[in-house]
């Protein structure tokens, strides 16, 4: 397998230690999706590694144990996505409201950032932080003349973001970090199916079709004790202070295991409810919306959430 260190990729915000190498992992195929959506999407296979896990099943392995770990000793772990929107939320650019409404304004993204990095900060103590980094959003941001004369900012990219952690001391080691489509395959295996078997698990989201996720889990031939937590559909990023009280205080105390679904807001949602419950709160985003037979809510399939059966 061949890997290429980060740095000579450009990247130079990381320790050298990171490097690229396509993520494989057993039982998933991901030519039915790529043939579904656009063959360019097979350039997101080439994944950031820490050299602490070897390959994608390593990534898995790990995340599986730390989740059990977690909820044997019932310890706060959160663990959270980003991606393009929240790479434009953190540049305070209002492209971050994609499939939906994530922030009213810039000046709400401004007023909003000091407790999106206090969360951060407290994520990469306690959880783990997935990024897509990948050499095609890597590219450095553009500049020149031109934007002298039209106030052009810097085009978001992982770059913008790893950048932005770095000036709030954020820093990505082997303990905080995971390939973003790690956690999606985690959670689409039969290992975490088997894993919620029995166990009190508790779905944050705007919208639920109880039995959609009840016959979701089945077909993995598990049967969770499944609750459901609702959260408004939209600007849970920005308004997510509001809102804690209520929705920590909906959780059912005896929850083990927490999903969220909440686009940007995911962050401060998982942090909280994992700091306030001591469980693992897991950011699940397109993988909700496989549990409610909703996938065109995504714009269809993504990549590494099909296993063969």
């Amino acid at each position: 397998m061949v890997k290429i260190p980060a740095a000579e990729m450009g990247l130079k915000t990381i320790s050298g230690d990171f490097s690229f190498q396509r993520l494989e992992i057993d039982g998933i195929d991901n030519r039915a999706v790529l043939t579904a959506n656009k063959p360019e999407m097979a350039a997101e296979e080439i994944c950031l590694f820490h050299p602490d896990l070897a390959d994608g099943n390593a990534c898995l392995q790990s995340l599986q144990e730390r989740v059990e770990a977690a909820m044997a000793h019932r310890a706060p772990f959160p663990v959270v996505r980003f991606a393009d929107g929240e790479y434009a939320f953190y540049a305070r650019n209002l492209e971050c409201n994609g499939l939906y409404r994530q922030a009213e304004s810039r000046a709400a993204i401004r007023a909003a950032l000091p407790f999106h990095v206090e969360a951060l900060t407290r994520l990469s103590r306690t959880g783990l932080l997935a990024p897509l980094v990948f050499p095609g959003n890597i590219a450095p941001p553009r500049r020149g003349i031109f934007s002298l004369f039209s106030g052009f900012r810097s085009r978001p990219s992982a770059v913008t973001f790893l950048d932005f952690l770095h000036r709030h001391d954020v820093s990505l080691t082997g303990g905080n970090y995971l390939p973003f489509y790690a956690v999606y395959a985690w959670l689409s295996s039969p290992a975490f199916t088997r894993l919620t078997d029995g166990k009190r698990v508790c779905l944050i989201g705007s919208d639920w079709d109880e039995q959609a996720c009840r016959d979701w889990f089945a077909r993995g031939d598990s049967g969770p004790r499944l609750s459901f937590v609702k959260i408004p559909a939209e600007f849970v990023a920005t308004r997510w202070p509001e809102m804690k009280a209520a929705v920590v205080g909906t959780v059912p105390a005896d929850t083990e295991l927490c999903l969220t679904g909440a686009g940007i807001g995911a962050l401060p949602v998982c942090v909280d409810v994992a700091a306030s419950l001591s469980i693992p709160v897991l950011d699940a985003g397109h993988v909700f919306n496989m549990m409610n037979d909703r996938i065109d809510k995504s714009n269809g399939d993504r990549l590494y959430t099909r296993y063969r059966r």
